[in-house]
């Protein structure tokens, strides 16, 4: 992927969304939506393996999830994250915000502490969670495990 950061007007407000992606549903949907609302371009990480260590290993590859997660309108570049440093892309990015999801196990006091640490200034603002919108809609990738395995297994 390339940066395109030096051909980009300078007031272009870049948003950073992180996350697993591993079976895509209408919840990531809406959580890349709020994030690509909160500025002019979207820039999603796509989450290692090695660092998905709060849930089960996903069960698509990275490259998978990233070129799906790329695929949706509303992002403008999905991009893998870091193996060892979670907070390398966002140095390369320098972004002006960074997009939590309403349910990310993530702490927005330690990543605004870690962003000062680093000299890097960004808002960290948290998406609103969607509730279902029909009968049977699954929000989560670990209830679509479910139904998978209920149905199938």
């Amino acid at each position: 992927m390339t940066d395109n950061r030096d051909t980009q007007p300078e007031t272009e407000r870049v948003v950073v969304a992180q996350g697993t992606f591993d079976i895509l549903h209408p919840g990531h949907v809406h959580y890349l939506e709020q994030a690509a609302a909160m500025g002019d371009r979207l820039v999603v990480i796509v989450a290692r393996p090695t660092n998905v260590d709060h849930k089960a290993a996903p069960i698509c590859s990275a490259n998978q999830r990233r070129e799906l997660v790329g695929a949706l309108e509303v992002v403008d570049e999905a991009i893998l994250g870091d193996t060892e440093d979670i907070f390398r892309p966002i140095e390369r990015l320098e972004p002006d915000v960074i997009a939590l999801g309403h349910d990310q196990h993530h702490d927005p006091e330690a990543i605004r502490a870690e962003l000062a640490a680093r000299g890097l200034e960004c808002a960290v603002r948290r998406a609103s969670g969607r509730e279902p919108q029909y009968e049977d809609e699954l929000l989560s990738t670990r209830l679509i495990i479910e139904r998978i395995l209920r149905r199938r297994g």
